[in-house]
């Protein structure tokens, strides 16, 4: 994949708009294993393995080959018949992760294999060979799953996600080296090389069963010379106790990693966007946060409060607001230069809580104060305050649950119309009005999917999260509502106090606070979270009594300091997740001024994939139902910034911004039609991509719109459906023109008497129908299949369907059209192609020379 420096493509003129009328229709298809020459299979093997073990070796310590064996795509390897376990020195499984393929995730296994026992493996690939015509080969298990065998190098060591790994290899940074134990003297080894090479490495180490843990200072190039030169290296990692290292410093010492910090910070403009925080208050006067929120920037949603936090939970989430990951600023070497700034309004007074009936009048209020002071200023409204949902009935719980799982309530219907972009009207300080008489403002809302307060150390924590709906007001439409997932699951950096404690999570799965939407009723409310990001980690004590989170497994960030108390402190769950993915939209608006609101929401929700162990639950799942319930627990998955704020040449990404007008009625009363339909004709690299022919490319569509609520619960159907207006997307297929696909979509774009086309879910969609037909504002899916399919596939129609302006005349504001966002990215991760630059050229205005 290509370094991503290129801007999106910010696609100029309108749609191609046409009468429409939605037809009737629909279906669903799709399934994989090892079959083929077995004799041919094994033997290519055996010709990799052979060329693998022949690679030079240069330095006469080593005694042996690290070799790396790769799965075919969605498969797992025989891991246990890759470590083998007997006395004196064997091959050993000393790292396992996955990594992406256009086919799906590819388990990669690295053996370190002693020069005494290379014939093991080959022995083993030489019997399958000789007995692939027989019914059962030998060892099929172990073999059949193997789609390659190479010499390994220090990326098939790192255990992190891919997306964390150093692209830069003369970069100097910390890394978390794990040394395998074999005779005792591994860690005397290392330390000789890294004094005979200049390097630098952590005071303390960490020894537990058979792995030394040892943080080291270099680049990738000079760990690259340690793995060549030393067999001792089992596994390398981000080194994660840094937050729990920070917080226990003396204030003085903490004071002096705060310096050092700001010497090397460059704050953002006073124009620049802000992430509003809705929240306890924020703490201006901390330094890394003074220079970025300006006391004019400083409100209270009740003029009665104090404007001074009282409370630390607002500050704690500046610092992830601001920095995004504070950790990561502390332990760069170089500039930190920030594109946003903040904005806090005290949303919950010092004492007490708010009166829950009024959550919505009071962050209508919160709202306007900002948005008054500063009009027109870009800004994220982060919310990391829920509240729970009424409890079940004693023998009641499920059936109770699954009734209110997804309802609307008054604050997340106030969330959604002021994210519609209701004004604003609090004339009366008791009363707060969302007018729909004045010009639409549209808001973006990040808001917490909310906390399982009682987790415990005995549960199944998914299936538990499962059965825990999302906290109010996170079940908002319009919102970008943020789950959590623990990215660490290492306790090396625990406390003593948490000795014998064991992580719930495994890393890269969903935290065990996090709440779902699979309990929704999956045909009226959306799909909730719609991403998740790091949320820290929960540990149970060893007898499973007592569950807690120790400040290795949570996040690094801005203390609300009393006098003589430190700079840093740990934060954790869906509260840390969110301020972090606020950082990230405030970036968007920063890099592309102009953007509308649900096209910030759309990139982001675009930018997001599944760490490997959620990928390894969608591929192991073949229905379209079980799919949607996994997109209901982790939604899109870890948005990533860099893929939110930029293309490659071989990732491009097209933002569409358009209008369209949902729905007519002649005149009366009566019910109304669709209206229009939008035919997006995007510029598109058809003769590139129909070079690749064959190879395998991905297409992403998302589309991203704003309903207005009625939140009147009346049963939630016909007239009273919840939505104003929905929209859909379809893409043209391979085998269609465009007047044909415009056929199949629009009835109307039909000739009397012509058979409409098959509407049957086109091959090689994700979610396919089940995703499209769900409820919600934003709806995505991602495409799989050859070059020369996708290279006409650049013709997507957006059009209507239900919503109660349809039903409801007097209400319905269609003549003023409503707004939408479509991003459509294509990757080619298997070949090295330019697909950027011709549609870049495709854009551009034409520049006329006159003499």
């Amino acid at each position: 994949m290509a370094e991503r420096d290129r801007p999106h493509i910010v696609v100029p003129g309108l749609p191609r708009s046409e009468p429409f009328t939605i037809p009737t229709g629909g279906g669903g298809t799709d399934g994989s294993g090892f079959s083929g020459d077995r004799g041919r299979h094994g033997s290519t093997l055996v010709q990799q393995y052979e060329a693998a073990l022949a690679a030079p070796v240069d330095a006469p310590e080593v005694s042996g080959t690290y070799i790396s064996f790769l799965s075919f795509p969605g498969l797992e390897l025989a891991l246990e018949s890759l470590d083998v376990q007997r006395s004196g020195e064997q091959p050993e499984l000393v790292a396992v992760r996955e990594a992406d393929s256009v086919d799906g995730p590819v388990q990669i296994a690295t053996v370190y294999v002693p020069d005494g026992k290379k014939e093991y493996f080959l022995k083993k690939l030489t019997q399958y060979v000789e007995s692939s015509g027989e019914d059962k080969a030998r060892n099929a298990a172990l073999v059949d799953g193997i789609q390659a065998i190479r010499r390994a190098t220090i990326r098939e060591l790192w255990t992190d996600s891919d997306g964390t790994y150093p692209t830069d290899p003369s970069e100097t940074r910390w890394w978390e080296v794990w040394l395998r134990k074999r005779d005792g003297n591994e860690l005397r080894r290392f330390t000789e090389f890294v004094a005979a090479h200049g390097l630098r490495t952590s005071d303390h180490y960490l020894g537990f069963g058979e792995r030394t843990v040892v943080l080291l200072y270099a680049t990738a190039d000079q760990l690259a010379e340690a793995f060549h030169t030393l067999d001792d290296i089992a596994e390398l990692r981000q080194p994660h106790a840094v937050a729990s290292f920070l917080t226990e410093l003396p204030a003085a010492e903490q004071a002096e990693w705060v310096e050092e910090l700001r010497q090397r910070l460059r704050p953002a403009s006073a124009g620049a966007p802000v992430v509003c925080i809705l929240d306890t208050g924020v703490q201006d006067g901390h330094p890394l946060l003074a220079d970025s929120i300006a006391a004019p920037d400083l409100h209270v949603a009740d003029p009665s409060w104090q404007p001074p936090p009282v409370h630390g939970h607002g500050t704690e989430m500046a610092g992830l607001a601001l920095y995004g990951d504070l950790h990561g600023a502390v332990l760069d070497s170089g500039v930190v230069e920030l594109r946003h700034r903040l904005e806090s309004v005290k949303f919950l007074p010092d004492r007490g809580d708010n009166d829950r009936d009024l959550y919505g009048a009071i962050t209508a209020r919160a709202v306007d104060q900002p948005e008054i002071q500063a009009v027109g200023r870009p800004r994220v409204f982060m919310l990391a305050v829920t509240a729970q949902r009424s409890r079940p009935v004693a023998g009641q719980e499920d059936s109770t649950a699954v009734l209110e799982a997804g309802k609307p309530t008054s604050w997340s219907a106030s969330i959604d119309a002021l994210a519609f972009g209701r004004a604003i009207d609090d004339t009366d300080p008791k009363f707060t009005y969302l007018d729909r008489d004045e010009p639409r403002r549209p808001r973006l809302f990040v808001i917490s999917a909310g906390n399982v307060r009682d987790v415990v150390g005995t549960d199944d924590h998914l299936s538990r999260s499962d059965l825990e709906p999302v906290e109010d007001p996170s079940q908002s439409w319009n919102a970008l509502t943020v789950g959590a997932y623990s990215s660490h699951d290492d306790m090396s950096g625990a406390p003593a106090g948490f000795a014998g404690y064991q992580p719930i999570a495994p890393r890269g799965e969903l935290s065990p606070v996090s709440r779902t939407s699979v309990l929704f009723d999956r045909k009226k409310w959306p799909f909730k979270p719609d991403v998740v990001a790091d949320g820290g980690n929960v540990a149970a004590s060893p007898d499973k009594t007592d569950v807690d989170t120790p400040p290795n497994l949570a996040l690094l960030t801005t203390r609300f300091r009393t006098l003589g108390e430190g700079f840093f402190t740990t934060t954790r769950d869906t509260s840390a997740a969110t301020a972090s993915v606020a950082a990230i939209a405030a970036d968007i608006y920063a890099a592309y001024p102009g953007l509308r609101p649900e096209t910030v929401r759309a990139l982001i929700v675009h930018s997001a994939e599944w760490t490997d162990p959620m990928r390894a639950r969608f591929d192991a799942e073949s229905s379209k139902t079980g799919l949607t319930s996994l997109l209901r627990r982790y939604g899109m998955g870890v948005p990533d910034s860099d893929r939110a704020l930029y293309s490659a040449t071989d990732a491009l990404t097209l933002v569409a911004e358009a209008r369209i007008h949902p729905y007519q009625r002649d005149g009366s009363n009566s019910a109304g039609k669709t209206r229009e339909m939008s035919l997006h004709e995007l510029p598109w690299p058809i003769e590139q991509l129909e070079e690749l022919g064959a190879a395998k490319v991905r297409m992403r569509v998302t589309l991203s719109y704003f309903i207005e609520p009625n939140p009147s619960s009346r049963g939630w159907t016909g007239r009273y459906i919840y939505p104003s207006h929905g929209l859909r997307f379809a893409t043209r297929r391979p085998e269609e023109s465009v007047d044909s696909f415009r056929q199949r979509i629009n009835t109307r774009a039909r000739i009397d008497g012509e058979k409409p086309p098959s509407l049957d879910t086109e091959a090689g969609w994700l979610f396919g129908s089940n995703q499209q037909q769900a409820a919600g504002s934003l709806h995505t899916d991602i495409w799989s299949g050859t070059a020369a399919a996708l290279a006409s596939k650049g013709a997507i129609a957006v059009y209507p369907v239900a919503g109660w302006w349809k039903n409801r005349a007097k209400d319905d504001q269609s003549d003023q059209g409503v707004d939408y966002s479509l991003i459509v990215s294509i990757e080619s991760p298997e070949v090295d192609v330019d697909l950027w630059t011709p549609v870049y050229q495709q854009v551009q205005p034409t520049i006329e020379i006159t003499t």
